[in-house]
């Protein structure tokens, strides 16, 4: 499946249909923000007089705009990867597998970790947040809303392995409702004080922070919350495109975030108690029940997008290689989106009820949520930067003016959320401090691995000479060799004939190729060069949104002069056993050590190739690193 770019005109009716299914995937996160926004940042301030709700409400409208608005709408989805967007596809893009760049890699991946964290809090302040609505139609459900929202997050990660593509179908019409509503309750908030508008000047917001001291400072923390899961909207942009995600934005959910925010605003200057979710205080009391309902299906649609998004991202840094090999499960093939990796699913839900239990209520939550948002957004702007120069080619005075803006924006929220450390924001930056030690630990193992297998390299030409000289049998049939060694003889194929003294009439030495684009076309997928009679070298191409799958490699490969019967294929497999280097060069061995212990647990690489276990010899084989 190949995605539209995002420079392709895209006609009305696919683009409206496009823009409503982007609701239930993109814009749940920000879309339920204004459950626990406001709240929060009212906590934070200590005060309901007009001068701190007219700045708050500025913060929260002008932090829409340049953030999401402007930043990501205006800027990043502007630079894709073949229609691909986020942290890692932009990490892709610039070039980090042909050109080594450390710090960039560095700042891509431990971005791409921070959203691991995301992932797991999303959920638990989500659906705590909109069960809290409860408090409000009958305080004495107030002992059930915890272990409510227990037995919903357990139910929703129990699902993940059946797959959403038939309950996802829905999502978008859900939240189409979800944000009419919301744009109704503001409406209805703001007629009861419309001076709240005066709000959209943002001399209000900048007013409140000039006069508020360190406490104006530490309310940046709040107002960020508004735009957790913005992010999405450049995550995202392959599922949708571009024109549809901007669409939805600027068409209804932007309007709506904002007539909400300003509803709530406006009735607490009209009056209305500050107790409990004020949220719900934009409801009346007869339909709160039914709003409750409707809010936490939000929240669980929101949840299940920041999950499928993990799933995503773990399949990209799998295929480009900052991953250990994990078992990936197709659940639908009505889109290549719709997959379920057990581990991250298992390993969120443990996280997620650990943190609805440990926390208990959606305002001490906010605690430990925004950190690892605003510092993956601030590692964006770092990307960003990068991209206007070597790919949009602007000079530097131009980039540096407009990445600074961008910059001293993150870097302001990023300030205040650090301020919230010891409050839970500890929380994210361990879980992902140890994705990046897995990511970083797994690729210095199989680089490691790469360099010594590619020790000592034995021509092709020269190992058939050798063979032909020393009678090697040639016994019937085709073998497949996987390789990194594009122009030499396979060190698996070496280690087979030196121990076996025999050789198959046909050779295939396959090197799989991961490319730094999202997709390769399958006309442009194979290299074939018959280097001597009989025996081919191979290099197969793939994006890394694509899964290879050797068995059908072979059946195309068939199709391309290959003289093989697919049925009769034997594939030889190198299973390595890691061992410290004796002579002290080697990684050091916390690192090989624990490269180790993820390749034992890493998934075999037949299974993940589908190719069939019984066509497949594993050879042993020990390697220093």
């Amino acid at each position: 499946m190949t995605p539209e770019s995002t420079s392709r005109p895209w006609k009305k009716p696919v683009a409206l249909a496009a823009s409503v299914g982007a609701l239930g995937v993109v814009f749940g996160d920000i879309g339920t923000s204004p459950l626990y926004t406001f709240k929060t940042v009212l906590d934070m301030t200590g005060g309901n007089n007009a001068h701190t709700i007219l700045g708050v409400i500025s913060l929260l409208i002008w932090t829409l705009i340049i953030v999401t608005s402007v930043k990501y709408a205006g800027f990043a989805m502007r630079i894709d990867n073949n229609g691909e967007g986020g942290i890692l596809a932009l990490m892709a893009l610039l070039g980090v597998k042909r050109q080594k760049r450390p710090l960039l890699v560095a700042v891509g991946l431990f971005g791409a970790a921070l959203i691991y964290g995301d992932g797991a809090i999303t959920p638990a302040i989500s659906v705590l947040s909109a069960l809290e609505g409860l408090n409000i139609v009958a305080p004495s459900l107030h002992p059930y809303v915890l272990p409510l929202t227990v037995i919903i997050l357990l139910a929703l990660f129990a699902v993940q392995p059946m797959g959403t593509a038939k309950i996802g179908r829905a999502f978008g019409p859900i939240m189409l409702v979800w944000f009419l509503v919301m744009a109704v309750l503001g409406l209805w908030g703001i007629t009861r004080h419309p001076a709240i508008l005066w709000a959209l000047n943002p001399y209000y917001g900048l007013d409140y922070l000039l006069h508020s001291g360190a406490g104006g400072f530490l309310v940046l923390g709040g107002v960020f919350l508004c735009v957790t899961g913005a992010e999405a909207l450049y995550a995202d942009m392959g599922h949708f495109g571009a024109g549809p995600i901007k669409l939805a934005w600027a068409s209804l959910v932007f309007p709506s975030l904002v007539l909400n925010y300003a509803g709530q605003g406006a009735i607490v200057l009209a009056g209305v108690p500050t107790d409990g979710n004020i949220f719900y205080r934009l409801c009346p009391p007869w339909l709160t029940l039914p709003l409750i309902i409707l809010s936490t299906v939000a929240t669980i649609i929101a949840s299940q997008s920041i999950i499928t998004g993990a799933f995503s991202m773990t399949r990209q840094a799998i295929h480009l290689g900052w991953m250990p090999r994990l078992k990936i499960l197709q659940t639908s093939q009505e889109g290549y989106g719709q997959i379920y990796v057990g581990v991250v699913n298992w390993t969120l839900m443990l996280v997620t009820i650990g943190l609805a239990l440990g926390f208990r209520k959606s305002d001490n939550l906010a605690g430990a949520y925004g950190i690892a948002v605003s510092a993956t957004m601030l590692m964006t702007t770092v990307l960003l930067f990068i991209a206007m120069r070597e790919i949009w080619k602007w000079n530097l005075a131009l980039s540096g003016a407009i990445a600074s803006v961008f910059f001293v924006v993150d870097a302001s929220f990023f300030s205040s959320n650090m301020m919230k450390l010891f409050d839970g924001g500890y929380v994210p930056l361990m879980l992902a401090a140890l994705v990046y030690l897995v990511m970083y630990v797994w690729h210095r193992g199989i680089t490691a691995v790469a360099i010594r297998l590619a020790e000592n390299p034995v021509p092709i030409d020269a190992f058939i000479a050798d063979i032909t000289e020393t009678k090697v049998a040639r016994v019937p049939g085709t073998a497949v060799f996987l390789t990194r060694a594009k122009a030499n003889t396979p060190p698996v194929m070496l280690w087979y004939v030196k121990h076996s003294h025999a050789l198959h009439e046909r050779v295939l030495a396959v090197t799989l190729d991961i490319a730094s684009t999202p997709y390769v076309a399958v006309k442009d997928r194979l290299t074939i060069a018959e280097v001597a009679p009989n025996f081919w070298s191979i290099t197969a191409s793939y994006g890394f949104m694509q899964k290879p799958d050797l068995p059908a490699l072979m059946s195309l490969i068939a199709t391309h002069g290959c003289p093989i019967e697919t049925h009769e294929l034997s594939y030889f497999i190198g299973m390595e056993e890691i061992v410290p280097r004796k002579d002290g060069r080697g990684l050091p061995r916390w690192i090989e050590a624990l490269f180790s212990v993820l390749l034992r647990n890493s998934v075999r690489v037949t299974d993940y190739l589908h190719v069939p276990a019984d066509h497949v010899v594993d050879i042993g084989r020990q390697v220093s690193i």
